[in-house]
C-alpha cells in the first residue's frame, strides 16, 4: 500500500510538471525563422541554399516558458561533405537522451520508386504534452516521428524505414 502511494504521487507530481511545460509555452521567433528558411530552402538559389540548415535542435529556455535555438546543435548545408561526413549520424550523436528537446531534419533519401526530401519534426517524450503548441506553429510539417523517437532513430536505417517503409533504399546518399 505505502509503494503504491509513493508511486501515485510521483506520477501526479510528474503530470503537473508537464501541464505547467505545456500551459503558456511559447515559440520563439527565432525557432519559427529557422523552420521557415529550412522548408523554403530547397526552392533557393544555390548559394542560398548553401548556407542553409541540414538539422537543427530547439530546447526550452531556462524558465521552460519558450522554446528557442539550441546554438551549436545545428548543420549546416555547406558543412556536409567538408566538416561533416554523415549529416545524419552526426545530427543523432547531437539528441539528447533525456533533456526536452525537439528536432528538424532535412531528410534525403530514395526509394525504389523515387529520390524525396522531407523536413521531419521530432518531440522527445518529455515534449510531448508541449507538442501542439509548436507544431501550430511550424506549419507545413510533412512527417513527424512518434514521442519515443530519441530511443530508436539513433540508427539510419531505422529513421529510412520510418519515411519511406521498406521500399527505402538510402538515406543521405547512402545505401542501407
Amino acid at each position: 500500500m505505502h509503494f503504491y502511494r509513493i508511486q501515485s504521487a510521483v506520477l501526479r507530481e510528474n503530470m503537473l510538471r508537464e501541464l505547467n511545460v505545456a500551459s503558456g509555452v511559447a515559440v520563439s521567433d527565432g525557432v519559427i525563422k529557422v523552420f521557415n528558411d529550412m522548408k523554403v530552402c530547397k526552392s533557393s538559389m544555390p548559394e542560398k541554399v548553401k548556407k542553409g540548415r541540414k538539422a537543427s535542435l530547439f530546447c526550452l529556455n531556462e524558465n521552460k516558458k519558450n522554446i528557442i535555438l539550441e546554438e551549436g546543435k545545428e548543420i549546416l548545408i555547406e558543412d556536409v561533405g567538408q566538416t561533416v561526413d554523415d549529416s545524419y549520424t552526426t545530427f543523432a550523436k547531437k539528441m539528447p537522451d533525456k533533456d526536452c528537446h525537439y528536432t528538424l531534419y532535412d531528410a534525403t533519401y530514395e526509394t525504389k520508386e523515387s529520390k524525396k526530401e522531407d523536413l521531419v519534426f521530432g518531440v522527445g517524450e518529455q515534449n510531448a504534452s508541449s507538442k501542439d503548441t509548436i507544431k501550430k506553429k511550424l506549419t507545413g510539417i510533412k512527417r513527424e516521428l512518434p514521442a519515443n523517437f530519441y530511443k530508436e532513430v539513433k540508427d539510419c536505417c531505422t529513421l529510412a524505414e520510418k519515411l519511406g517503409g521498406s521500399a527505402a533504399i538510402s538515406l543521405e546518399g547512402k545505401p542501407l
